[in-house]
């Protein structure tokens, strides 16, 4: 499945499926069992993360969230420690 999603500056990032973010690995998270909020670094498309959290709704949130997005919640010290981990 091809997806574009139009960026701040203009670009349009490209999509083609999970398969082109390559294997993911975890750089932060808050258990060993891969069942609660983590960070993860992937290895087909450099300086892209993908986040496992907490789902919340655009509703509940107040805001506009295009198809194709989503709202996820973590703690901020996860992803400060995922910053850490990534430089």
């Amino acid at each position: 499945m091809n997806s574009e999603f139009p960026q701040a500056d203009g670009s349009t990032l490209q999509s083609h499926g999970e398969s082109s973010l390559g294997a993911l690995t975890a750089v932060a998270n808050r258990c060993t069992s891969g069942n609660c909020p983590t960070v993860y670094a992937a290895s087909g498309a450099e300086g892209t993360i993908v986040v496992q959290g907490y789902s919340l709704s655009t509703e509940d949130a107040g805001v506009n969230v295009p198809a194709g997005e989503a709202l996820v919640r973590i703690p901020v010290d996860l992803l400060l420690e995922a910053a850490r981990n990534l430089s």
